[in-house]
This record gives structure tokens, sequence and C-alpha cells, in this order.
């Protein structure tokens, strides 16, 4: 039995409605997928939840849907996880918002540190803030999640440190100590990433004098693109909803 595809919109859906997909999910299903009439999908809005839905009508343009009631399934984690990363080069920051967004953060911010290379401003900047959201949409669609993590705009790492919330920050930093130990779990963390060339001296004392704490994974020195996977799953493992299981 093929898998049925799950759709994100921007429409706030209600049960048992009819009505026209825009034009991006359109084409989607009606010429990726090859989906028609009669055909089965389940919608969500990203407000929680999601739809179990029929197609009325596939057309080259547009697919006009029916919703059924409903479903209040969620898989997010009881961990709220921000990551703020500077971007990198490349693909590695698409990278980067897809992963976690798999591995369950709520917000990512994209950053602009000393030594980021890569310069965004203006429409360039919105532009990429949002190709950055579609890819966290395509990724929820992709894991299960109804709930489409937040793409901040690109923003000063200064700033950003200064402002963030959490009950618990840190900072990725190869020559860290040991992490100290915290009592009780908290219910929000905020990951502090630096670009391809490292944070600085200054920003790491910066962030240092707004309550992160410098963390280190392990003596290997990993890329931009694969620490702060590794630091997610980490905290998502003690503080979250991820571990190892067996089935039956």
């Amino acid at each position: 039995m093929s898998r049925v595809p799950r759709i994100h919109t921007d429409q706030r859906l209600s049960a048992h409605n009819r009505f026209e997909l825009e034009a991006g999910p359109s084409q989607h299903l009606a010429r990726s997928l090859r989906m028609g009439a009669g055909d089965s999908l389940v919608l969500f809005d990203g407000s929680g939840g999601e739809y179990p839905a029929t197609i009325i009508e596939a057309g080259k343009r547009s697919v006009l849907v029916e919703t059924g009631g409903h479903r209040p399934v969620e898989t997010e984690s009881p961990l709220a996880i921000h990551l703020g990363i500077a971007v990198s080069r490349g693909e590695r920051m698409d990278w980067v918002v897809q992963k976690a967004t798999e591995l369950g953060v709520s917000t990512i911010s994209p950053l602009t540190s000393e030594r980021t290379e890569v310069r965004l401003q203006g429409e360039r900047a919105a532009r990429k803030q949002r190709h950055w959201r579609e890819i966290a949409i395509s990724a929820c669609e992709q894991c299960g999640r109804n709930r489409v993590p937040v793409v901040g705009a690109l923003a000063p790492l200064a700033e950003w440190v200064g402002s963030v919330a959490a009950e618990r920050k840190f900072v990725l930093h190869h020559r860290a100590g040991p992490a100290g130990q915290a009592q009780g779990d908290p219910r929000s963390v905020a990951l502090l990433v630096g670009p391809e060339g490292g944070l600085s001296a200054a920003e790491i004392d910066s962030a240092g004098l707004c309550q992160f704490t410098p963390l280190r994974l392990g003596a290997r020195v990993m890329r931009t693109e694969t620490a702060p996977l590794a630091a997610i799953a980490i905290l998502q493992s003690r503080w979250g909803d991820m571990g190892l299981g067996s089935g039956a």
C-alpha cells in the first residue's frame, strides 16, 4: 500500500470543508504525484492536528479537496529548542534546516557573525527566509510533524544572544570544558552554532555574558552542518522525546 501524502496549507482548515488548494501543493499533487479525484491525502495547517482529505477534482493548476474530521495528532517534543545558527555557504544551511526540523526544533534563527561568509540583505535575505521555511514545511510533510517550526529573519548574532529566552542556553565551542550539571529538566533550550570558521573569542564571551554555557561534543571537531544536528539529538535524548526503542 502506498503512503498517503501529507500536505501543508496556509489556509485555516476545518472539518468537512471543500476548498481549493494553493498552486504549489496543487501542482505537486496533480503533476508530481499524479493524483486524481477520489485519492486520499492528509492536510495540516500548522495550528495543530491534521485532517484526512479526499481529492474532488484535480486540474493542471488547481486541486479541489474535501476534509474529513479533525485528528488531534501531535508529534512535538516536550523540549522547545531554539536553534540560532550562523548562515553557511552552499546547501549546508538548507541541510541544517531540513534535519533540524526532522529532529523537532521549534524555532530556527539564521544569524550573521564576524566570520560569516554569506552576505544577504534586503530582498535576497527575505527570499532566503521564505526558501528555508519551504524546506521546513517539506520536512514536516515527510516526518509527520503538524506544527511548522518558526524560521526567523536573518539577524546579527549579538542581537540574538541578547534577546533569546530559554531556561538553558548553550553555545557550541570545541575548546569548552565539561558542561555543568543543572537541577531539573528544562522545557526550553537555546543553542548557538557558529559558521564554518567558528565563532570569535569576542562572540563566545558575549554569549557567556548572556548566560550561554560553552558546550563541546566530544573529542572530534564537527563540521558546521553536523555539529548542530548532533547537539539537537543529544538534547532531545536527554530532555526531549528521543530514545532507543525495540519492536515487540
